[in-house]
């Protein structure tokens, strides 16, 4: 099964699905090892590897070479965070033509303007595309698509943008007939009160994906009974591992050895074992020659 395919059955799943986050082809190959059944491309994930703002400093070319060691690394579907789509409509098909070729499931879109400001950052206001142009967007990547069952997600912010349920059901709404087979409905609220408002007027059959960062305390049983159809898990693989890093630097900064470290990061061997060393030594021994004789072209 094409892993565009995998995408679209855990969207309609009739329970509760989930993805992980990863920011690389390693954290990825992690992810897939782990038992998740599908991948979300952070782009607060894949930025801040890169060592830049969550703001489009990184191009989509550049989140592209790193979508395609993702999707070299690993058979489950992989959900790209696309931000707005990188520009209009004409950016966004575009994009959709590049992640089909590298074999990645799906991206989701955000309506708010280019270039994008994270959600969860509170520097002001954060303004919304119009939905007319949205929708537009969301019919040219449709139309685009080769692949029946690639996913494009509408991610509706109206919740962050500070509008109330009228907006965001209005926009959720517009999207789903433009097109989008599912509705990302986000929310920054400490608690689940804004997607529970949502999903009990909430009448369509699309699915539904929420992002609970900032609610995380709410059982995920909760969710279930609202009637979500797949949770992300946004960003903690990328979280998890600074910590771990700045812990590490720290100790051997002080320390001046490794004594104390040694034993608690993974040996040498994982390293080796996650980059797949071993099949490499099977094909080595398939398809080099035995032994290697210089040719002697003067006889």
């Amino acid at each position: 099964m094409n892993k565009s395919t995998q995408l679209k059955r855990i969207f309609q799943s009739q329970g509760t699905e989930y993805l992980m986050e990863a920011h690389n082809g390693l954290s990825a190959r992690i992810v897939e090892e782990a038992g998740f059944k599908g991948i979300w491309a952070s782009g607060l994930s894949i930025s801040s590897s890169m060592g830049v703002r969550d703001s489009n400093e990184a191009s989509w070319t550049q989140v592209l070479d790193v979508l395609e060691f993702m999707s070299d690394a690993t058979k489950i579907p992989i959900l790209l965070d696309g931000d707005t789509g990188y520009g209009n409509f004409n950016n966004a098909r575009r994009l959709v033509k590049k992640l089909e070729q590298r074999n990645i499931a799906g991206v989701c879109i955000e309506d708010k303007l280019f270039p994008k400001t994270n959600s969860f950052i509170n520097n002001g206001p954060q303004p919304l595309a119009n939905i007319d142009e949205f929708c537009g967007k969301i019919k040219a990547m449709k139309d685009t698509q080769n692949d029946d069952d690639f996913v494009v997600v509408a991610r509706v912010e109206a919740f962050i943008a500070g509008f109330g349920l009228e907006e965001t059901l209005l926009r959720a709404e517009a999207y789903e007939r433009a097109g989008a087979d599912a509705i990302l409905v986000h929310s920054k609220k400490s608690n689940a009160s804004e997607i529970q408002s949502f999903m009990n007027e909430w009448k369509s059959r699309t699915p539904i994906i929420i992002v609970p960062t900032k609610y995380y305390s709410t059982p995920t049983s909760l969710f279930k009974e609202m009637g979500i159809s797949t949770i992300i898990w946004a960003n903690h693989n990328l979280r998890a591992s600074i910590d771990a890093m700045q812990t590490i630097s720290q100790t051997i900064f002080q320390d001046e050895n490794l004594f104390a470290v040694e034993d608690t990061v993974a040996t040498v061997e994982e390293v080796f074992r996650l980059q797949q060393v071993g099949e490499l030594t099977i094909a080595e021994a398939k398809y080099l020659p035995k032994s290697h004789k210089v040719r002697d072209d003067s006889l």
